[in-house]
């Protein structure tokens, strides 16, 4: 059982009232998605601690996609995953050190389309319990936690843009401390945000 009962009743409730799929180009209505795309499914975790904080990465500066970004653990689903929701829980294993044993899924958002053709499912879930994190090395450059009501108030998100193909892409960022929060990730939160805040 949740130590905190009243967090798992929050997250629950907002899974209840889960919008619609969402995607990088939200905010770019110009912009024409190619017809007939292939799609690679993919999940990440929204670890959310027992004391209200979710875990989240930055990811190596080496990496080919989003070097130095922040992400949710996660990754795309292997043959060996027979769910989305095993395939969050293989990455943030593997990625950060997290027990499976430690995780309680509640459910998941609805899905997220990448600029890198990913079709990503959130997985809500508490981490129950401590943990030692253990960075994977060469792909996650650091391991934080940030306030869950701090990265899903929507005051605190703001809407910015950069050239991306010739034109101006515009995406979410949701800052906190010295953390640059944007693209997928602060897209994603935006969304559990309007679910907590309906």
């Amino acid at each position: 059982m949740a130590r905190n009962p009243d967090l798992q009743m929050i997250l629950t409730d907002a899974l209840s009232k889960a919008g619609s799929a969402s995607s990088d180009f939200d905010l770019n209505a110009g912009i024409q998605l190619p017809k007939g795309r292939v799609l690679k499914p993919a999940a990440v975790l929204i670890g959310v601690t027992e004391n209200a904080d979710v875990i989240l990465t930055k990811r190596s500066a080496r990496l080919k996609h989003h070097p130095g970004q922040v992400a949710f653990p996660g990754g795309k689903q292997d043959p060996t995953d027979a769910t989305l929701t095993d395939a969050a829980l293989r990455e943030a294993n593997e990625e950060i050190g997290l027990p499976v044993e430690n995780v309680k899924p509640l459910g998941a958002l609805p899905p997220h389309e990448t600029v890198t053709s990913y079709k990503i499912t959130p997985i809500v879930a508490l981490i129950q319990g401590d943990f030692r994190e253990i960075a994977e090395a060469g792909e996650v450059a650091e391991i934080f936690r940030a306030p869950l009501f701090h990265i899903t108030n929507p005051a605190n998100f703001r809407v910015e843009g950069r050239r991306w193909q010739g034109d101006i892409r515009h995406y979410y960022t949701v800052p906190y401390g010295p953390y640059y929060i944007w693209g997928a990730t602060a897209r994603i939160l935006r969304g559990l945000a309007e679910c907590m805040n309906k």
